[in-house]
């Protein structure tokens, strides 16, 4: 498995002794399918308000409970593309439909989210104090990169 994948047991060990370090930690986490422009700015942004930027991917059977036909690309293939930028410090994967129980166990200093969530609405934002909502890139999607291609090639 790649250095920078780690199961969520692993990862909060390390999260520890990086906190320990006085090193401020951030979580984000999505399906990622299909990495895009609008994926690598909210990555960037993601990592400015801190330290270490943790990613966590929602596993394939946890995208199909929330997104028809999905994922595209297998959950190892998703998190090997994340952890290939250099932004992202670490990736997990979690089965769960929403990462509660990931948040709960690495406590991270900040939690980050798409700007389609309201902060008051981010799951976990009962857990960390600091909670930003991102904003989008204009027109960059994984649904419209599928729509596009169905429009040009099927």
């Amino acid at each position: 498995m790649n250095q920078k994948v780690k199961d969520i047991e692993t990862l909060s060990g390390i999260v520890q002794e990086l906190k320990k370090e006085g090193k401020k930690i951030v979580f984000t986490n999505g399906c990622f399918d299909i990495i895009h422009a609008g994926h690598v700015q909210y990555l960037r942004q993601a990592k400015a308000l801190g330290d270490v930027l943790v990613v966590a991917v929602n596993s394939d059977s946890s995208v199909k409970s929330i997104k028809p036909k999905r994922p595209i690309m297998p959950q190892q293939h998703r998190a090997i593309v994340l952890s290939a930028l250099e932004m992202v410090d670490y990736v997990t994967i979690f089965d769960e439909d929403t990462p509660y129980q990931v948040i709960k166990a690495l406590q991270p200093d900040v939690l980050v989210k798409g700007g389609d969530w309201r902060v008051e609405d981010i799951v976990g934002s009962d857990i960390v104090k600091e909670v930003h909502s991102l904003p989008y890139l204009k027109g960059v999607s994984t649904t419209g990169i599928i729509e596009e291609i169905r429009k040009r090639y099927c």
